[in-house]
């Protein structure tokens, strides 16, 4: 007799085991309330701790949806500890119901119990959406600051829109805008019919928080509010019908990435280093960051490679040799290209001028536009 559908997805979620507890998600009893519907539609309710990785959500989500027979999954996500409260504060207000006398509190007030780790605001771990008008998301991104990621960025944009593609670039480097600058726009988006209008320069759509604050106003925000600057871009923005949404993540591993991708799918990551180890090592652990929650990297940019000698035209290698082409190997992706340092394409990034339409002919022009060719 083949299995119902409930039971099917039981045992899917069975196969996930929280590498934390060491327990299945269903042995541990995180999940809760699995309720189907005749025509394939799948609902449930999964428990997470503040210390569990916000990726079983999207694990779980994305066995279920593999079911044979599943057409739609919801999974809400609720905190742990405040669900276990509830219950406990359920179950006391139906003892108290049944036997008042017993619910008589004693004199004197109880002291608080403080836990172990402070009280901190969650909220719960969105479904990610799928916007297919945005055509295929990558994500830009760096281990550390300073390694040209944004001037990467918009020059793969640039570059793309020169070859006829419909180009959008979001900003969600929130804490250190610099898209408005090296696109050479900045003025506040209209809004029409509770949609908000991208700006566009160079034939590319954008978008960023720089827009929307002073020049010196800090971004101080916490996660929660990153993730809803994110997802009002991706939701609220009339981005139209594109071919490539290329998004300029700030540097590291932090609440911008995780909020992505916990936004939308991500069809793929762009890795940007430099030849040092340092930089190297960081852009490693970027990189596996993406991987350990189902974003592909699609390869490696290494920025600042060499410096042509004017005299001579040979390269000079002011920073090492060899790193993006030892990350590309030791993650597997290629390594799309080795951009050398060149002045003009920081004075183009400050000016507004990406160096793909200001030199198309210089090495670093052509070396960005054949990865955006790879791309």
């Amino acid at each position: 007799m083949t299995e119902s559908l409930p039971a099917r997805v039981e045992a899917a979620l069975a196969t996930i085991v929280n590498s934390r507890t060491g327990a299945d998600l269903m042995a541990g009893g995180q999940v809760r309330d699995v309720a189907t519907t005749t025509d394939g539609k799948v609902r449930f309710t999964l428990l997470l701790a503040a210390v569990d990785e916000a990726t079983l959500a999207r694990a779980a989500r994305q066995i279920v949806e593999h079911i044979p027979g599943v057409t739609d999954v919801r999974v809400d996500v609720k905190d742990a500890t405040e669900f276990a409260q509830q219950r406990a504060a359920s179950t006391a207000a139906n003892a108290a119901a049944a036997n008042p006398a017993a619910a008589t509190p004693s004199k004197g007030r109880a002291l608080p119990v403080m836990d172990a780790a402070p009280a901190q605001a969650r909220s719960s771990v969105p479904t990610p959406v799928s916007y297919p008008n945005l055509g295929k998301i990558i994500a830009v991104s760096s281990g550390k600051g300073g390694v040209g990621k944004s001037t990467v960025t918009v020059n793969l944009a640039c570059a793309l829109a020169k070859m006829g593609k419909k180009v959008g670039l979001m900003d969600a480097d929130i804490y250190g805008p610099n898209i408005p600058r090296m696109m050479g726009v900045n003025s506040a988006p209209p809004v029409d019919d509770e949609k908000i209008i991208p700006l566009e320069a160079h034939g590319v759509k954008l978008i960023s928080i720089g827009f929307l604050i002073e020049r010196d106003q800090p971004a101080i925000w916490r996660g929660p509010i990153v993730m809803k600057i994110i997802t009002q871009f991706l939701r609220d923005v009339a981005w139209g019908k594109l071919d490539y949404f290329l998004v300029d993540m700030p540097p590291g591993t932090g609440d911008a990435q995780l909020s992505l991708v916990q936004a939308t799918q991500v069809s793929g990551a762009v890795i940007v280093t430099t030849p040092q180890e340092v930089a190297v090592g960081d852009a490693l652990r970027g990189a596996k960051m993406f991987e350990r929650v189902g974003v592909p990297v699609i390869g490696i940019v290494e920025n600042m490679s060499y410096f042509e000698s004017p005299d001579t035209g040979k390269p000079i290698a002011l920073f090492g040799t060899g790193g993006g082409s030892r990350l590309a190997t030791e993650l597997g992706v290629p390594l799309l290209g080795e951009v050398p340092l060149y002045p003009p394409v920081m004075e183009g990034g400050d000016g507004g001028k990406p160096i793909v339409l200001a030199d198309p002919n210089c090495s670093a022009a052509r070396k960005l536009t054949a990865i955006a060719e790879k791309l």
